[in-house]
């Protein structure tokens, strides 16, 4: 196992636009009546801040730009989301300038019992201009493989949801494409079934993990109420496209629990959630 220390950052400004927030509306098809300069930006919303400006020349062979920084290739050519961290420390006001910092923190590499892999963590920090101190900070943490592997779904058993709060969603081909358009992120998996089926083995283009997460999010800011202050996302199970997803909300007294289910009731995302008042739900 070698690691590697963080790798040069990377700092770009540009506006937190309202047709940046209407166009994420228009995808989660809610209203965008409201969403003006000095109105804060729903929290979860802030994504396509983080979107990459990697030349085309410079994709990975799997499309996949990286978020902010170049992301390494290291021979591996399949690329998943393993999970996020992310902290709300302030609102981001629309209109408002913002400065993004985004930068390699740590670079692994394995060669186990387990075969060949290495994990990348991206750290992200969203500040406005003008006021101290970082609005958003997010870690991203990606899985590099090496070719060959095939997604099993095997004889698979319904299972039963369980949960206080649930509602069902399909994302469907076109919401892939909106999300990962607005976010400038052009990842195969999620916008070409024949590279997703046939090069990586799924049965159908794959579900973004920021889209989960920002859907998870908008569950709990919409359906129920909630001011996330920060949230900790493990990706366990690709969600597929086209498919009944069921997002769920266990409730606790200090911490929320958000999950997203597969057609099948198996277990996709598992979201770790404080909030920033308790007594809301």
């Amino acid at each position: 196992m070698a690691s590697s220390p963080p790798d040069g950052a990377v700092t770009l400004h540009e506006p937190c636009t309202a047709a940046m927030a209407r166009r994420v509306a228009a995808m989660l098809d809610l209203d965008p009546a409201g969403l003006r300069d000095g109105v804060p930006l729903p929290r979860g919303w802030h994504f396509p801040l983080l979107g990459a400006q990697t030349a085309r020349r410079e994709l990975r062979e799997d499309g996949f730009p990286g978020l902010g920084v170049p992301m390494p290739d290291l021979g591996l050519p399949r690329l998943l989301l393993a999970g996020r961290d992310v902290t709300y420390h302030d609102d981001l006001p629309i209109g408002a300038m913002i400065k993004r910092v985004s930068a390699v923190r740590n670079l692994t590499r394995k060669d186990d019992e387990r075969g060949v892999r290495a994990v990348v963590t991206i750290g992200h920090t969203l500040s406005v201009a003008g006021h101290d101190g970082p609005a958003v900070t997010e870690t991203q943490t990606y899985m590099l493989l090496p070719a060959g592997g095939r997604f099993s779904e095997g004889n698979r058993i319904a299972r039963t949801v369980a949960a206080d709060r649930t509602t069902i969603f399909i994302p469907d081909a076109t919401l892939l494409f909106q999300y990962s358009a607005l976010g400038f992120n052009s990842h195969r998996i999620h916008i070409d079934r024949d590279f997703a089926t046939g090069v990586e083995g799924f049965p159908d283009l794959v579900v973004n993990g920021g889209l989960t997460t920002l859907l998870l999010t908008e569950f709990a800011r919409a359906g129920l109420g909630m001011t996330i202050r920060s949230l900790r996302m493990k990706n366990t199970a690709p969600l597929f496209a086209g498919r009944p997803m069921t997002l769920a909300a266990t409730l606790g007294t200090e911490e929320t629990r958000l999950r997203a289910y597969d057609d099948m009731g198996t277990l996709g995302a598992d979201a770790e959630v404080e909030i920033a008042c308790p007594s809301c739900h």
